[in-house]
């Protein structure tokens, strides 16, 4: 059965100079909107203790546009500047339900340059966008196809520090789920290898960061050289960015060409629950994990075996998936990052991270056929005594050997 999903199309394009102007104008409006709203929402907040609504928010931005010194915000499309302030209705929201942090303001430097047009600010006809208060239809490389007979519902306009220019599309697509299997596969996160997975395999990890390290070094010399406000600082600025943006997509691929394999193949994916906030204060690794991102990968295998019919299962953190033996169930009191092969009282020699990617599968299936999650045990139910006063015992009563 096809599941019906709203999927983004993103694609390149290339704007004449009126409609670059046009849009970084938007994207300045769009900036100064929300900041000026989230001003007014906090200091009602923490001065008179008072919720600003989106209706509220909404009927400043039309006094606003009256005043002489922002007049100026009629000259865009009005839509954008609205949805500016959903996205903060949005943020506020999250906030108060103890979801994210208190929203922050946009920064002209570090915030992504967008802006979002609802289905009244563009016509889209024929394969052609044109966006509200532009005469001409967008120049898009249309890299792969739309959906047939798909029509935009949603469509966002960005430019990214490298100066390159694109639009997503967020359309109602149809897809169809993957044959189904009787495979499954325990996935093991390394930074070696990129993972390794309970059949064996490792995965070498690309290093893309590293592989360009001296190109990005020399462009951040050659920034640092430059005189600040100068064009020439704003030309190695983009160079930078250009070198920061090739690590990027040539990361983005290989993640999203691995998690479609990972999920065509199995039934069942099972990972470990990686708080990579907390890893990267490891000053030593911060730069290996960041380049690894496996909090894009998870990300990628979530939605993914969401829209093929696939089982992603995700168990606890602290399972001691490395220091467990896969043939007897001990857990050795220690495991060093530097120790990659070891061997147990019964006599069994592990890898670690390929017996670290079994343990992970053997847990999942627990997961996914009890329903519940699997932790390592804090007190014995039999004794009633804390486990760290026990000899090493099993943490997987109940998990079928692989």
């Amino acid at each position: 059965m096809t599941r019906q999903v709203k999927r983004a199309f993103k694609y390149r394009f290339y704007p004449t100079d009126e409609q670059a102007a046009e849009l970084s104008r938007t994207f300045g409006c769009v900036r100064l909107v929300y900041n000026k709203a989230l001003e007014e929402r906090t200091r009602a907040w923490y001065g008179e203790q008072r919720r600003i609504s989106y209706v509220q928010s909404s009927a400043a931005l039309t006094e606003w546009k009256k005043a002489g010194e922002l007049g100026f915000l009629t000259e865009v499309s009005s839509v954008p500047l609205q949805q500016a302030l959903r996205h903060l209705q949005t943020a506020f929201a999250n906030f108060f339900a103890e979801r994210a942090r208190y929203p922050r303001f946009k920064s002209k430097k570090k915030s992504r340059a967008s802006a979002e047009y609802t289905r009244s600010g563009f016509k889209f006809r024929d394969g052609r966008l044109t966006l509200a208060k532009m005469t001409e239809p967008l120049d898009i490389r249309w890299s792969r196809p739309l959906p047939e007979g798909a029509e935009p519902t949603t469509v966002t306009v960005s430019r990214d520090p490298a100066g390159r220019w694109f639009v997503s599309m967020l359309c109602d697509d149809r897809i169809a789920p993957a044959p189904v299997t009787t495979n499954a596969v325990g996935i093991d996160a390394g930074i070696a290898s990129l993972v390794t997975l309970s059949t064996g395999e490792k995965i070498t990890n690309p290093r893309h960061e590293r592989r360009d390290r001296a190109r990005l070094a020399h462009a951040q010399r050659e920034l640092s050289r430059k005189a600040k406000g100068s064009a020439n600082r704003e030309k190695a600025r983009r160079r930078v960015a250009k070198a920061h943006a090739r690590i990027a997509d040539r990361r983005r691929d290989f993640l999203h060409k691995l998690s479609t394999r990972l999920v065509r193949e199995n039934q069942t994916v099972v990972i470990e629950d990686l708080t990579v906030r907390n890893m990267v204060k490891n000053h030593k690794l911060a730069r290996a994990i960041s380049d690894a991102a496996w909090r894009d990968l998870r990300a990628m295998l979530d939605y993914k075996c969401a829209w093929y019919g696939r089982e992603l299962v995700v168990i606890d953190r602290w399972f001691p998936s490395s220091k467990l033996c896969g043939d007897c169930g001990t857990v050795a009191a220690k495991m060093p990052l530097n120790v990659r092969e070891w061997t147990c009282d019964c006599g069994a020699v592990h890898d670690r991270d390929v017996n670290a990617a079994k343990n992970i599968l053997a847990a999942g299936l627990a997961v996914s056929a009890c329903g519940d999650g699997v932790r390592p045990q804090r007190e014995s139910s039999r004794t009633g005594r804390s486990s760290v006063k026990q000899e090493p015992q099993r943490v997987t009563a109940g998990i079928p050997r692989l």
